[in-house]
């Protein structure tokens, strides 16, 4: 296949680039290389990519209408993968309208291109923040998602809105994936296991929030790429049990499907940390915190449909997954014991 990737230099479509070109594919990779994170990590996960022939790299900024439109009608992908956002809850309170420019319109920018060149299927990245103020655990995409705790939250709910419109009226079959904490080697550093690992090598304190009480079902990479893949493969056809009057919020009468991707095994931050301290050979210096805003509680993903539907069964304990990104780090870095 020809798949359009956005993100290609983001830690999860990095990953997917390889794992498609590996067997066989072409992959077209957008990314904009913008300073949210370390440019030189982006880098040096392209420079993964580009060995692969079947590459091709283009430096486009979601933003730029035009640009999307022309990188559409040139490479006429058949399918894609959208993963580039503006992305972190935290940073949100900061800089809203960030998350407005990218997250909005550029994915307005990306439903434009796969409609007027009738893209076979559009995998889009959501989000598990989307559950905001639910309780009920473990989360499942059935549920009401209507009270989300941050503007990234917001703006991830809006895209599955924007995304079944399309579907609805074109005709453009859409997945949204609810991703859940996704971690290991080649990650972001803006993500808890990446910051507590700088800070405990380098003997600094590490900020613990809601004194690390909450629960987040980590996901390794790996295990989300293979679900990526899975779905990708699949393109989603109407349900024709769907009614109006008892309306099932992750599938439509249009090819629309909804999905939660995550490990189903949550782990409390506090156990977290001993994993990594373990790992490291160190213990961390903890500075205990209140709840920061816009997060939530406690992450918990119900997977059953994506396990039912695709085959999906993540495989890789926090345990297996944090010493591999121990490993890595260690060696990207070169840092010693």
């Amino acid at each position: 296949m020809r798949v359009l990737i956005t993100g290609s230099a983001g830690f999860i479509g990095s990953a997917l680039s390889q794992r498609l070109l590996a067997r066989g594919d072409q992959v077209i990779g957008l990314d904009n290389l913008n300073e949210y994170y370390d440019v030189s990590l982006k880098k040096a996960r392209l420079a993964r990519n580009l060995a692969y022939a079947g590459y091709r790299e283009l430096r486009i900024d979601l933003r730029d209408r035009a640009a999307v439109a022309e990188a559409f009608a040139r490479y006429r992908p058949q399918r894609v993968v959208h993963l580039a956002a503006q992305a972190g809850v935290r940073y949100s309170l900061e800089n809203p309208l960030a998350y407005v420019d990218t997250n909005l319109t550029g994915f307005a920018h990306i439903l434009e291109g796969c409609r007027h060149q009738k893209v076979e299927h559009l995998v889009y990245a959501s989000s598990s923040s989307v559950y905001g103020a639910n309780r009920r655990m473990p989360f499942s995409v059935h549920q009401n998602v209507d009270h989300p705790l941050s503007l990234y939250a917001a703006t991830k709910k809006a895209n599955e809105l924007m995304a079944h419109t399309y579907s609805h009226l074109h005709g453009l079959p859409t997945t949204g994936l609810r991703f859940f904490t996704v971690y290991g080697p080649w990650g972001r550093p803006d993500m808890a296991l990446f910051k507590f690992t700088r800070a405990i090598l380098a003997g600094e304190p590490i900020q613990v929030f809601n004194y690390g009480h909450h629960r987040r079902d980590f996901t390794y990479i790996d295990d989300i790429v293979e679900g990526v893949i899975r779905v990708l493969d699949r393109i989603p056809e109407p349900n024709p049990h769907w009614s109006g009057e008892a309306p099932d919020a992750a599938t439509s009468q249009a090819p629309y499907r909804l999905y939660n991707i995550g490990n189903h095994q949550p782990v409390e931050l506090l156990r977290y940390i001993e994993i990594l301290e373990d790992c490291l050979g160190r213990k961390a210096e903890k500075v205990l915190l209140p709840l920061q805003p816009g997060d939530v509680p406690d992450t918990y993903a119900d997977v059953e449909d994506l396990v039912r539907d695709l085959g999906y069964q993540p495989r890789t304990s926090v345990e297996t997954g944090v010493a591999r990104f121990v490993d890595w780090y260690r060696d990207y870095y070169s840092v010693g014991t």
